[in-house]
């Protein structure tokens, strides 16, 4: 998503007012919440993907939005070069990031341990049969 803002704003869309910057900062915020998934340990995925995948929708929202009513005066069209397969990759992203959300959260790794929890063992005391 954010190459395609980025290569978008360099063909053109940079002298579109308030759009233009918008693809701009899209492109850089795309690429730090990439580079920010890949360097996440596992423990702390779930939030970076969660944001990961609200930015994502939002700017889907904002194309479906420029496609339909307009966004800043600006009307996009459904024969523009890049709008469809912007669609899939913002659609494709908000499903895999939401579903790598709720997967990391889910993970053992996630969840709060115990001191005994931690350390690889149950720790009772062990009571001798008679």
């Amino acid at each position: 998503m954010a190459a395609i803002h980025l290569r978008l704003w360099a063909e053109g869309y940079r002298d579109l007012v308030t759009i233009g910057p918008l693809f701009l900062v899209n492109g850089v915020i795309g690429i730090l919440l990439a580079a920010a998934l890949l360097v996440t340990p596992v423990r702390g995925l779930a939030p970076v993907a969660a944001v990961s995948a609200l930015f994502t929708a939002g700017t889907l929202g904002a194309l479906v939005l420029s496609l339909t009513t307009g966004l800043f005066g600006f009307v996009e069209s459904t024969g523009a070069e890049l709008v469809r397969p912007t669609l899939y990759v913002e659609v494709a992203g908000v499903a895999v990031l939401a579903t790598l959300a709720v997967t990391a959260h889910s993970h053992p790794h996630h969840r709060t341990h115990t001191r005994a929890g931690r350390s690889g063992g149950d720790h009772r005391t062990a009571t001798p049969r008679r």
